[in-house]
């Protein structure tokens, strides 16, 4: 396991705020969410990328369970920072999420309906979520697993200055697959910025 470049001094104290960018609101999650949610994710296109744990077929309840059980506590603690993602065109419209985690080796994960996918809106979410995970929460690398067979995740990571630096193994709701896991330290991504 690498070390994730976590700096444990101050993330407790730091809520999830509402990130904007051009054509997006990226609203704290909430329980409201979870219906929106429950009616949009169960998509074999959204979850077949996604970590075995997930289940599938996606029960009635899933996204109330995951949110009650598994998201909001995890913000609560600190250790998690989940968002809604809405189109500024439709505000109240919920078209994916995109989260933040402390733990080693997957800092950072996300999902898009796929009527919205092709458009860049998800590369404009991690541009506003990894400046949250690196001026805000203070981290100095983040790294995200993901499917290799995943073209488009791979395309938004690479546009997003991350690099490969590992490959094994996972499972999947797809089953088992080839893993890359993908980086950008700090110091890249201001470089970048500059």
């Amino acid at each position: 396991m690498l070390d994730c470049g976590c700096r444990e001094v101050h993330r407790l104290s730091i809520a999830t705020p509402q990130l904007d960018t051009a054509r997006l609101f990226l609203r704290p999650l909430e329980m409201a969410d979870a219906a929106a949610v429950q009616r949009v994710f169960p998509q074999w296109e959204i979850v077949r990328y996604l970590a075995s744990h997930i289940p599938w077929p996606y029960p009635a309840d899933a996204a109330l369970t995951y949110f009650r059980d598994r998201a909001l506590p995890a913000i609560e603690r600190g250790i998690e920072w989940h968002w809604s993602i809405r189109p500024k065109s439709a505000p109240d419209r919920l078209i994916g999420m995109i989260s933040l985690m402390s733990r080693p080796d997957e800092n950072r994960g996300f999902w898009l309906d796929p009527a919205w996918q092709g458009r860049g809106l998800m590369t404009e979410a991690c541009e506003a979520v990894t400046e949250f995970w690196f001026d805000v929460l203070g981290y100095t690398v983040l790294r995200a697993p993901k499917a290799a067979a995943n073209t488009p995740s791979r395309r938004i990571s690479a546009r997003g200055g991350m690099r490969v630096i590992a490959v094994d193994e996972r499972d999947y709701v797809s089953g088992r697959l080839r893993t890359e896991l993908w980086e950008i330290t700090r110091d890249e991504w201001l470089a970048r910025r500059r």
